[in-house]
This record gives C-alpha cells, structure tokens and sequence, in this order.
C-alpha cells in the first residue's frame, strides 16, 4: 500500500515505517515556542532535564506582545532571553517577526521536516511541504529534553480546489469558504493535502495562507506538495539541501474533497466563528471602526501590494482605525524600499512593528465595547483581540482595504481595476 506525504515523513523520523492510526517515537527535526508559550515550556524544562538536548534544533520568539505592554510581559521577555544564552538556543526579540514567516525566511523549513511549535498555527510552513504541528508547552518541553516525542499518525484528507480564480478572490476567501462549507470540526486530526490547478496558480505567499488557516477546521497539520515555486525559494535564501516528499499513486486517503472557485466572490467570515462565512455583498451594511492588516496569515509582501493597490491616492474613512503590522523585518524593510508604507500612511494607516500586533488582543488595537473589526487574522471568537464585548469579521487584504476606505464591510471588486 503507498503512502501519503504525513504517513513517509513520520515514517522517515521514525525506527520503522509507519500508517495511519499507528503510534510511533520520532526525532523531531526543530522546535520553537513563543512568548505567549515560552514560559510553560521552560518550566517544563526545568522539571525534566534543565537542559535542551540541542540547542540547534530550538528558537523562541517575541512576537505575541512586542513590544512589551506590561510589566509582566517585559518578565517573561527578560526570562526568555536568559534562557537563550544559557541554554544556548536561538532568540528572535522585539521586531523580528512573526515565528510562522521567521521560520520560513530563516531556511528553517523545508520539505520533508518534521517541526514542532507551541503555537497553533504552526502548519503553516506545510506550504513548503514540510509536517509542522502545533502542540502544547509540556509536549514541547519533552521534545526538547529528549529530541523525539510520540505521534499518532494522522489519516489524510485530499482537498482538490479547481476552476480559475476571479477578480477580487484571494486565497483568505478560498480558505473561508472552504472552512465555512467544512465546518470548524471538518477535519479534525487530520492531515490535509492541497491539489488542484487553483493551487498551482497560488503564489507561495498565498498558499501560506491555506495552510495556516488549514487548522480553523480542525486538521492536524495542511500540506501542499513541494513544485517549482518553493524549490525556487528555497535556493533564493540558500536552502538546497533537500528530499521533496510526495504522496504515492496508491496512496490510501480517507476523504477527498472538491471545490470549485470559478464562482467564488470576496468572502467574511463573521463573528464569532470562522467557519460562520458568507459573501461580502451581503454585508455591506455593517459599519466598521477598525481595520486591522497583518499577522501570520496574511501579514507577507503579497498581501501589503494588494492592500496598497486599493489605497493608493485613497483615503481611511475618518471613522476607522486602520493598523498594519507586517509579519518579519525583513517584509517591514522590504515594503518600506518599494514605497509601500509611504501609499498606506499617505491613506490614513498606521504601521506597526512586525509582530503579531493587535491579533492576541494583548496590547495594540484592543476595540471597544461593540465596535467592529475587520481583520486578516484567522480567529474571531469573542474576545480573541482583547475585548469580549467587540466582533470581529475576518477577510481578505483586498476586502479589508476596501472596508477601511467606506468604512463598511466592502465587496474590494469595486476598487479594482481590470
């Protein structure tokens, strides 16, 4: 029987071959925490073995609150960086970025990996063909302590998404629509594969958004298969050193799944759940008071032009807070060369560091009592950005610029041009 893409990478990390539902011990490849985790993993730590056995293989990052809004945070910043000169392991401080794009940009992931975060979003490097989970503090610590944990090998979903892509749809919409139609519980502890020639067509930024957004409907991790486009990538930041894995003709899938897009227009999901979606057409009535761009699923140079092509020589309805927070330094600096920080200040935005910025809710942008947000993030639950008494509507960079401009929830088809 072949194999699917989770199934050869857990079996290549593991003493024996392995299929799913079966357990196996395997060595982790890297592990990262954030300052939202960073603490409980150290405690872990400090509990097993007070030391990492490869201090190689780990990273922590500032991102969740950065900079520092409170005594507390500034608390376990101070212990984080302690901690990464004592046990010799990688630091990311204030500005670096989001851990989800940093672990990209540093040629940390690549296909075949086996990686390990403290952090939800973690399948998001899947776009590079890599198996990525997001687990707890305490199962991190052990991975740290010991270089392997155990798995249960995940059965595999194969989601095909066909036709051509219209006007004014980006893969945010895709993935909301798709959890929408699946439900937040649509694949729960699965593994997902992506197909399809909308796929194909996705920039490598764009499909980071699938697989991020992979996890809002419940999967174990998202993988689209290594092509071209990362193989480029890759060699551009001097990764070359490398097995791209595929899953085998007889590989056995559990579900497979079609969608068509031909017919697709800009999607939102509202509040208080991503997966309770619906065309932006039908929520042009709804009045915004922020608008929020960035985060680690659509905070890339992609997602900052598409905004900027709509508020170019336009200006942020007075009534809207507008805040932007690329997701590295790297894109911060990059966005800045090619003038896009200058068009989104010119229109009324405000740049923040790159971070996480408003998404936590931990400091910057918490909203009100009843305002609305309209966010690239991708969790509006109650009181995911700070305030339970506040809705959140996630959608596109495009809808979201749209929106910032009428301040209402805007179909971005009518800034476009063809």
């Amino acid at each position: 029987m072949g194999k699917t893409i989770i199934e050869k990478i857990l079996s290549s990390h593991s003493a024996k071959p392995l299929a799913a539902g079966d357990v196996g011990i395997c060595f982790v490849d890297f592990c990262f925490s954030q300052d939202g985790t960073s603490s409980l993993v150290l405690d872990g730590l400090a509990k097993l073995a007070n030391s990492i056995k490869d201090p190689r293989k780990y990273a922590m990052f500032i991102d969740h609150s950065s900079p520092s809004p409170s005594m507390g945070v500034s608390g376990v910043h101070s212990r984080m960086r302690f901690a990464s000169k004592t046990n010799r392991s990688k630091l990311f401080d204030v500005g670096c970025g989001i851990s989800h794009q940093l672990v990209i940009e540093e040629g940390i992931a690549y296909p075949g990996r086996l990686i390990l975060g403290a952090d939800s979003h973690t399948s998001t490097v899947g776009a590079l063909s890599a198996a990525a989970f997001g687990v707890g503090s305490t199962d991190l610590a052990i991975t740290l302590a010991t270089g392997k944990n155990w798995f249960k090998v995940p059965q595999t979903y194969k989601i095909i998404i066909k036709g051509k892509i219209p006007k004014g749809v980006f893969s945010k919409d895709i993935a909301l629509y798709i959890i929408h139609k699946l439900s937040a519980n649509g694949a729960t502890y699965k593994s997902v594969e992506f197909y399809g020639e909308v796929i194909d067509q996705l920039s490598l930024d764009a499909r980071l958004t699938i697989t991020n957004m992979t996890i809002e409907f419940g999967a174990k991790c998202g993988i689209i298969p290594a092509d071209k486009k990362v193989f480029s990538y890759l060699s551009s930041i001097g990764v070359k050193k490398y097995k791209p894995v595929y899953s085998d003709n007889s590989a056995k899938f559990e579900k497979t799944i079609e969608f068509d897009v031909s017919k697709l227009t800009p999607y939102v999901a509202k509040p208080h759940a991503v997966d309770n979606g619906a065309p932006a057409q039908e929520l042009k009535d709804i009045r915004i008071q922020e608008a929020f761009l960035g985060t680690c699923t659509n905070g890339r140079m992609e997602d900052l032009e598409i905004a900027a092509k709509i508020l170019r020589n336009r200006k942020v309805s007075p009534e809207v807070k507008l805040l932007v927070a690329p997701a590295s330094n790297s894109i911060w600096r990059k966005a800045l060369q090619k003038g896009l920080l200058r068009i989104i200040m010119e229109a009324g935005g405000i740049i923040l560091p790159a971070g996480c910025g408003p998404c936590v809710g931990t400091h910057q942008g918490v909203p009100a009592d009843n305002e609305v947000v309209i966010s690239t993030a991708n969790r509006n639950f109650k009181g995911r950005m700070g305030n339970p008494n506040s809705f959140i509507y996630l959608a596109s960079p495009a809808t979201v610029a749209a929106s910032a401009i009428t301040g209402n929830i805007t179909d971005p088809r009518k800034f476009m041009k063809d």
